[in-house]
Protein backbone atom coordinates (compact mmCIF):
# COMPACT_ATOMS: atom_id res chain seq x y z
CA UNK A 1 0.00 0.00 0.00
CA UNK A 2 1.25 3.48 -0.86
CA UNK A 3 0.05 7.08 -0.79
CA UNK A 4 0.67 9.27 -3.82
CA UNK A 5 1.43 13.00 -4.02
CA UNK A 6 -2.30 13.82 -4.04
CA UNK A 7 -2.98 11.91 -0.85
CA UNK A 8 -4.79 9.02 -2.54
CA UNK A 9 -4.23 5.57 -1.09
CA UNK A 10 -3.14 2.87 -3.51
CA UNK A 11 -3.41 -0.86 -2.90
CA UNK A 12 -1.72 -3.21 -5.34
CA UNK A 13 -1.15 -0.12 -7.47
CA UNK A 14 -4.87 0.71 -7.69
CA UNK A 15 -6.42 3.95 -6.41
CA UNK A 16 -8.66 3.00 -3.48
CA UNK A 17 -10.67 6.21 -3.77
CA UNK A 18 -11.55 5.43 -7.39
CA UNK A 19 -13.10 2.05 -6.58
CA UNK A 20 -16.91 1.79 -6.16
CA UNK A 21 -17.92 1.73 -2.51
CA UNK A 22 -21.08 1.38 -0.40
CA UNK A 23 -21.68 3.39 2.77
CA UNK A 24 -24.29 2.04 5.20
CA UNK A 25 -23.55 3.80 8.49
CA UNK A 26 -22.91 7.51 8.10
CA UNK A 27 -24.51 10.33 10.12
CA UNK A 28 -25.49 13.51 8.29
CA UNK A 29 -24.67 15.84 11.18
CA UNK A 30 -21.38 13.98 11.67
CA UNK A 31 -20.38 14.50 8.03
CA UNK A 32 -20.88 18.27 7.75
CA UNK A 33 -17.95 20.27 6.40
CA UNK A 34 -16.37 22.33 9.21
CA UNK A 35 -16.26 25.34 6.88
CA UNK A 36 -20.01 25.02 6.41
CA UNK A 37 -20.60 25.05 10.17
CA UNK A 38 -18.61 28.28 10.45
CA UNK A 39 -20.46 29.91 7.55
CA UNK A 40 -23.92 28.89 8.79
CA UNK A 41 -23.10 30.05 12.31
CA UNK A 42 -22.00 33.46 11.02
CA UNK A 43 -25.21 33.82 9.01
CA UNK A 44 -27.36 32.91 12.01
CA UNK A 45 -25.36 34.88 14.59
CA UNK A 46 -24.48 31.74 16.54
CA UNK A 47 -21.33 31.66 18.66
CA UNK A 48 -19.08 28.66 18.12
CA UNK A 49 -16.43 27.23 20.48
CA UNK A 50 -13.80 28.20 17.89
CA UNK A 51 -13.50 31.05 15.39
CA UNK A 52 -12.49 29.06 12.31
CA UNK A 53 -12.82 25.60 10.79
CA UNK A 54 -9.44 24.34 12.02
CA UNK A 55 -10.19 25.45 15.55
CA UNK A 56 -13.61 23.86 15.43
CA UNK A 57 -12.14 20.54 14.29
CA UNK A 58 -9.60 20.65 17.12
CA UNK A 59 -12.42 21.31 19.62
CA UNK A 60 -14.41 18.37 18.23
CA UNK A 61 -11.43 16.02 18.35
CA UNK A 62 -10.92 16.76 22.04
CA UNK A 63 -14.39 15.35 22.67
CA UNK A 64 -14.44 12.52 20.19
CA UNK A 65 -11.15 11.06 21.41
CA UNK A 66 -12.32 10.74 25.00
CA UNK A 67 -12.99 7.00 24.89
CA UNK A 68 -16.61 7.59 25.94
CA UNK A 69 -19.67 7.47 23.68
CA UNK A 70 -21.49 10.01 25.84
CA UNK A 71 -18.61 12.51 25.67
CA UNK A 72 -18.22 11.78 21.95
CA UNK A 73 -21.81 12.88 21.36
CA UNK A 74 -21.19 16.34 22.88
CA UNK A 75 -19.11 17.22 19.79
CA UNK A 76 -22.36 17.50 17.83
CA UNK A 77 -23.75 20.43 19.81
CA UNK A 78 -22.43 23.29 17.61
CA UNK A 79 -23.38 21.36 14.47
CA UNK A 80 -26.97 20.89 15.58
CA UNK A 81 -27.19 24.56 16.51
CA UNK A 82 -26.70 25.60 12.86
CA UNK A 83 -28.92 22.92 11.31
CA UNK A 84 -32.32 24.29 12.27
CA UNK A 85 -33.53 25.72 8.94
CA UNK A 86 -34.68 24.18 5.69
CA UNK A 87 -31.94 25.97 3.76
CA UNK A 88 -29.19 24.69 6.06
CA UNK A 89 -30.40 21.07 5.93
CA UNK A 90 -30.73 21.14 2.15
CA UNK A 91 -27.26 22.62 1.72
CA UNK A 92 -25.63 20.10 4.04
CA UNK A 93 -27.39 17.18 2.37
CA UNK A 94 -26.26 18.38 -1.09
CA UNK A 95 -22.67 18.78 0.10
CA UNK A 96 -22.85 15.36 1.73
CA UNK A 97 -23.57 13.75 -1.64
CA UNK A 98 -20.76 15.73 -3.25
CA UNK A 99 -18.32 14.41 -0.64
CA UNK A 100 -19.50 10.82 -1.15
CA UNK A 101 -18.94 11.14 -4.90
CA UNK A 102 -15.43 12.45 -4.28
CA UNK A 103 -14.81 9.39 -2.09
CA UNK A 104 -15.95 6.92 -4.74
CA UNK A 105 -19.22 5.96 -3.05
CA UNK A 106 -21.89 4.74 -5.50
CA UNK A 107 -24.60 3.97 -2.94
CA UNK A 108 -25.07 5.48 0.49
CA UNK A 109 -27.57 5.38 3.33
CA UNK A 110 -27.39 8.50 5.46
CA UNK A 111 -28.93 8.49 8.93
CA UNK A 112 -29.98 11.44 10.99
CA UNK A 113 -32.46 12.33 13.74
CA UNK A 114 -35.25 14.70 12.62
CA UNK A 115 -36.18 15.48 16.24
CA UNK A 116 -32.84 17.30 16.65
CA UNK A 117 -33.70 19.79 13.89
CA UNK A 118 -37.04 21.28 14.94
CA UNK A 119 -35.87 23.98 17.37
CA UNK A 120 -36.12 26.62 14.64
CA UNK A 121 -39.75 25.92 13.86
CA UNK A 122 -39.50 23.16 11.26
CA UNK A 123 -41.71 20.11 11.66
CA UNK A 124 -39.93 16.77 11.44
CA UNK A 125 -41.69 16.06 8.14
CA UNK A 126 -40.46 19.40 6.75
CA UNK A 127 -36.94 18.55 7.88
CA UNK A 128 -37.09 15.19 6.09
CA UNK A 129 -38.30 16.93 2.94
CA UNK A 130 -35.47 19.47 3.15
CA UNK A 131 -32.85 16.74 3.44
CA UNK A 132 -34.38 14.83 0.53
CA UNK A 133 -34.23 17.97 -1.62
CA UNK A 134 -30.53 18.30 -0.89
CA UNK A 135 -29.80 14.65 -1.58
CA UNK A 136 -31.60 14.82 -4.92
CA UNK A 137 -29.76 18.01 -5.86
CA UNK A 138 -26.49 16.25 -5.11
CA UNK A 139 -27.51 13.23 -7.18
CA UNK A 140 -28.51 15.46 -10.10
CA UNK A 141 -25.21 17.33 -9.93
CA UNK A 142 -23.35 14.03 -9.92
CA UNK A 143 -25.29 12.83 -12.93
CA UNK A 144 -24.43 16.06 -14.79
CA UNK A 145 -20.78 15.24 -14.15
CA UNK A 146 -21.08 11.61 -15.30
CA UNK A 147 -20.86 10.24 -11.76
CA UNK A 148 -23.20 7.52 -10.52
CA UNK A 149 -24.60 7.69 -6.99
CA UNK A 150 -27.80 7.10 -5.06
CA UNK A 151 -28.37 8.09 -1.44
CA UNK A 152 -31.26 6.96 0.78
CA UNK A 153 -32.35 8.23 4.18
CA UNK A 154 -32.51 6.29 7.44
CA UNK A 155 -34.44 8.13 10.15
CA UNK A 156 -32.94 7.83 13.63
CA UNK A 157 -34.81 8.27 16.89
CA UNK A 158 -32.93 9.18 20.07
CA UNK A 159 -32.99 6.77 22.99
CA UNK A 160 -34.72 8.31 25.98
CA UNK A 161 -36.32 10.99 23.82
CA UNK A 162 -39.99 11.83 23.43
CA UNK A 163 -40.21 11.20 19.69
CA UNK A 164 -39.36 7.53 19.17
CA UNK A 165 -42.86 6.52 18.06
CA UNK A 166 -43.35 9.69 16.03
CA UNK A 167 -40.08 9.21 14.15
CA UNK A 168 -41.04 5.59 13.44
CA UNK A 169 -44.39 6.70 12.01
CA UNK A 170 -42.68 9.40 9.95
CA UNK A 171 -40.25 6.83 8.54
CA UNK A 172 -43.17 4.64 7.45
CA UNK A 173 -45.00 7.63 5.95
CA UNK A 174 -41.86 8.70 4.06
CA UNK A 175 -40.79 5.40 2.61
CA UNK A 176 -41.88 6.43 -0.87
CA UNK A 177 -40.03 9.72 -0.49
CA UNK A 178 -36.46 8.57 0.07
CA UNK A 179 -36.60 6.87 3.49
CA UNK A 180 -35.62 3.19 3.55
CA UNK A 181 -35.33 2.29 7.25
CA UNK A 182 -35.58 3.25 10.93
CA UNK A 183 -32.72 3.43 13.42
CA UNK A 184 -32.43 4.13 17.11
CA UNK A 185 -29.32 5.89 18.38
CA UNK A 186 -27.98 7.85 21.35
CA UNK A 187 -26.70 6.63 24.73
CA UNK A 188 -26.89 2.85 24.42
CA UNK A 189 -25.90 1.72 27.91
CA UNK A 190 -29.02 1.41 30.05
CA UNK A 191 -31.33 2.01 27.07
CA UNK A 192 -31.83 -1.39 25.40
CA UNK A 193 -34.16 -1.89 22.46
CA UNK A 194 -36.63 -3.60 24.80
CA UNK A 195 -37.57 -0.14 26.11
CA UNK A 196 -39.19 0.52 22.73
CA UNK A 197 -40.55 -2.93 21.87
CA UNK A 198 -43.98 -1.53 21.01
CA UNK A 199 -42.41 0.76 18.41
CA UNK A 200 -40.45 -2.09 16.86
CA UNK A 201 -43.59 -4.22 16.79
CA UNK A 202 -45.32 -1.41 14.89
CA UNK A 203 -42.44 -1.18 12.39
CA UNK A 204 -42.44 -4.94 11.86
CA UNK A 205 -46.16 -4.78 11.14
CA UNK A 206 -45.46 -2.11 8.52
CA UNK A 207 -42.56 -4.14 7.06
CA UNK A 208 -40.11 -1.25 7.43
CA UNK A 209 -36.49 -2.41 7.91
CA UNK A 210 -34.72 -1.61 11.16
CA UNK A 211 -31.09 -1.14 12.12
CA UNK A 212 -30.23 -0.59 15.78
CA UNK A 213 -27.17 1.04 17.33
CA UNK A 214 -25.96 -1.84 19.50
CA UNK A 215 -22.65 -3.29 20.58
CA UNK A 216 -21.00 0.13 20.69
CA UNK A 217 -21.69 1.65 24.12
CA UNK A 218 -22.95 -1.62 25.62
CA UNK A 219 -22.25 -5.30 25.16
CA UNK A 220 -23.81 -8.62 24.19
CA UNK A 221 -27.06 -8.14 26.12
CA UNK A 222 -27.71 -4.94 24.16
CA UNK A 223 -27.11 -6.79 20.90
CA UNK A 224 -29.45 -9.57 22.00
CA UNK A 225 -32.15 -6.99 22.73
CA UNK A 226 -31.59 -5.32 19.35
CA UNK A 227 -32.18 -8.67 17.64
CA UNK A 228 -35.02 -9.99 19.77
CA UNK A 229 -36.89 -6.84 20.80
CA UNK A 230 -35.78 -4.56 17.97
CA UNK A 231 -36.03 -7.14 15.18
CA UNK A 232 -32.87 -5.56 13.76
CA UNK A 233 -31.89 -6.64 10.26
CA UNK A 234 -28.49 -4.96 10.73
CA UNK A 235 -26.45 -3.98 13.78
CA UNK A 236 -25.26 -0.39 14.03
CA UNK A 237 -21.61 -1.09 14.86
CA UNK A 238 -22.13 -4.44 16.60
CA UNK A 239 -18.43 -4.37 17.46
CA UNK A 240 -18.84 -5.90 20.89
CA UNK A 241 -20.33 -9.07 19.45
CA UNK A 242 -16.72 -10.19 19.79
CA UNK A 243 -17.30 -10.33 23.56
CA UNK A 244 -19.41 -13.42 22.83
CA UNK A 245 -16.43 -15.21 21.32
CA UNK A 246 -13.83 -17.15 23.32
CA UNK A 247 -10.48 -18.24 21.94
CA UNK A 248 -10.03 -21.81 23.17
CA UNK A 249 -6.89 -22.79 21.33
CA UNK A 250 -4.19 -21.85 18.86
CA UNK A 251 -2.25 -24.03 16.45
CA UNK A 252 0.28 -22.36 14.15
CA UNK A 253 -1.80 -19.84 12.14
CA UNK A 254 -5.14 -21.32 13.20
CA UNK A 255 -7.26 -19.99 16.06
CA UNK A 256 -10.06 -22.10 17.53
CA UNK A 257 -13.00 -20.06 18.74
CA UNK A 258 -16.03 -20.95 20.83
CA UNK A 259 -19.21 -19.07 19.92
CA UNK A 260 -21.80 -17.77 22.34
CA UNK A 261 -25.46 -18.05 21.33
CA UNK A 262 -25.73 -14.42 20.17
CA UNK A 263 -22.52 -14.48 18.15
CA UNK A 264 -23.46 -17.75 16.48
CA UNK A 265 -26.90 -16.39 15.55
CA UNK A 266 -25.42 -13.20 14.08
CA UNK A 267 -22.78 -15.12 12.12
CA UNK A 268 -25.02 -17.95 10.91
CA UNK A 269 -27.90 -15.66 9.93
CA UNK A 270 -25.43 -13.30 8.18
CA UNK A 271 -26.73 -10.27 10.06
CA UNK A 272 -24.57 -7.39 8.79
CA UNK A 273 -22.26 -5.57 11.18
CA UNK A 274 -21.94 -1.82 10.44
CA UNK A 275 -18.37 -1.55 11.77
CA UNK A 276 -16.65 1.85 11.96
CA UNK A 277 -13.00 1.33 12.99
CA UNK A 278 -11.90 4.90 13.83
CA UNK A 279 -15.15 5.75 15.59
CA UNK A 280 -15.09 2.46 17.52
CA UNK A 281 -11.63 3.39 18.75
CA UNK A 282 -12.70 6.90 19.77
CA UNK A 283 -15.82 5.84 21.68
CA UNK A 284 -14.08 3.06 23.59
CA UNK A 285 -16.06 0.31 21.85
CA UNK A 286 -12.85 -1.75 21.41
CA UNK A 287 -11.16 -0.92 24.72
CA UNK A 288 -11.43 -4.57 25.81
CA UNK A 289 -8.99 -5.47 23.02
CA UNK A 290 -6.71 -2.42 22.84
CA UNK A 291 -6.36 1.14 21.65
CA UNK A 292 -5.09 0.79 18.08
CA UNK A 293 -6.82 -0.08 14.81
CA UNK A 294 -4.80 -3.31 14.76
CA UNK A 295 -6.53 -4.25 18.03
CA UNK A 296 -10.00 -3.95 16.51
CA UNK A 297 -11.79 -7.33 16.37
CA UNK A 298 -12.68 -6.58 12.74
CA UNK A 299 -10.26 -9.13 11.32
CA UNK A 300 -11.31 -11.85 13.76
CA UNK A 301 -14.94 -11.30 12.77
CA UNK A 302 -14.03 -11.28 9.07
CA UNK A 303 -12.01 -14.47 9.29
CA UNK A 304 -14.83 -16.19 11.19
CA UNK A 305 -17.30 -15.41 8.43
CA UNK A 306 -19.34 -12.57 9.92
CA UNK A 307 -20.99 -10.19 7.41
CA UNK A 308 -18.62 -7.30 8.10
CA UNK A 309 -19.04 -3.91 6.44
CA UNK A 310 -16.82 -0.83 6.73
CA UNK A 311 -18.22 2.61 7.51
CA UNK A 312 -17.08 6.12 8.39
CA UNK A 313 -19.83 6.78 11.01
CA UNK A 314 -18.98 10.48 11.45
CA UNK A 315 -16.61 11.80 8.81
CA UNK A 316 -16.06 15.19 10.40
CA UNK A 317 -15.81 14.03 14.02
CA UNK A 318 -13.33 11.30 13.11
CA UNK A 319 -11.58 13.28 10.33
CA UNK A 320 -12.02 10.31 8.05
CA UNK A 321 -13.69 8.93 4.93
CA UNK A 322 -14.66 5.50 3.73
CA UNK A 323 -11.46 5.36 1.68
CA UNK A 324 -9.41 6.16 4.79
CA UNK A 325 -11.20 3.55 6.92
CA UNK A 326 -10.50 0.89 4.30
CA UNK A 327 -6.88 2.00 4.08
CA UNK A 328 -6.44 1.80 7.85
CA UNK A 329 -7.78 -1.75 7.86
CA UNK A 330 -5.61 -2.73 4.89
CA UNK A 331 -2.55 -1.38 6.66
CA UNK A 332 -3.40 -3.06 9.97
CA UNK A 333 -4.34 -6.48 8.62
CA UNK A 334 -2.65 -6.73 5.24
CA UNK A 335 -5.82 -6.74 3.16
CA UNK A 336 -5.65 -6.68 -0.62
CA UNK A 337 -8.14 -5.61 -3.26
CA UNK A 338 -10.03 -8.91 -3.07
CA UNK A 339 -10.73 -8.30 0.62
CA UNK A 340 -11.76 -4.69 0.01
CA UNK A 341 -14.16 -5.91 -2.67
CA UNK A 342 -15.63 -8.46 -0.24
CA UNK A 343 -16.47 -5.68 2.23
CA UNK A 344 -18.25 -3.72 -0.52
CA UNK A 345 -20.18 -6.77 -1.68
CA UNK A 346 -21.25 -7.42 1.92
CA UNK A 347 -22.49 -3.85 2.17
CA UNK A 348 -24.32 -4.04 -1.16
CA UNK A 349 -26.06 -7.24 -0.10
CA UNK A 350 -27.05 -5.56 3.19
CA UNK A 351 -28.44 -2.37 1.65
CA UNK A 352 -32.08 -1.59 2.39
CA UNK A 353 -33.03 -1.96 -1.27
CA UNK A 354 -35.08 -4.43 -3.26
CA UNK A 355 -33.46 -7.67 -4.38
CA UNK A 356 -33.26 -6.38 -7.95
CA UNK A 357 -31.58 -3.13 -6.84
CA UNK A 358 -29.09 -4.99 -4.66
CA UNK A 359 -28.20 -7.27 -7.55
CA UNK A 360 -27.59 -4.24 -9.77
CA UNK A 361 -25.39 -2.70 -7.08
CA UNK A 362 -23.43 -5.92 -6.68
CA UNK A 363 -22.89 -6.04 -10.44
CA UNK A 364 -21.73 -2.41 -10.46
CA UNK A 365 -19.17 -3.14 -7.75
CA UNK A 366 -17.93 -6.24 -9.50
CA UNK A 367 -17.45 -4.34 -12.74
CA UNK A 368 -15.64 -1.50 -10.97
CA UNK A 369 -13.18 -3.81 -9.25
CA UNK A 370 -12.67 -5.84 -12.43
CA UNK A 371 -11.60 -2.68 -14.24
Amino acid sequence: MSIDAHGDVRIDGVSLRSLPKVSLHDHLDGAIRPETVVELAAEAGIDLPAADADGLVAWMLQRTQSGSLEEYLTAFEPVLAVLQTREALTRVAREYVEDLVADGVVYGEVRWAPELHIAGGLSMAEAVDAVQDGLEQGEDDADDNDAEIRVSQILSAIRGGAYVREVAELAVASRDAGVVAFDIAGAEDGNPASEYSDVFTYLAGEFLPVTVHAGEGAGVDSIRSALVDGRALRLGHGTRIAEDLSIVGRAEDEVRVQFGDVARWVRDREIPLELSPSSNLQTGAIEAWGDQIADHPFDLLFQLGFAVTVNADNRTMSRTSLTRELALLAEAFGYGLEDIESFQLNAAAAAFLSVEEREELIELIGEGFAR
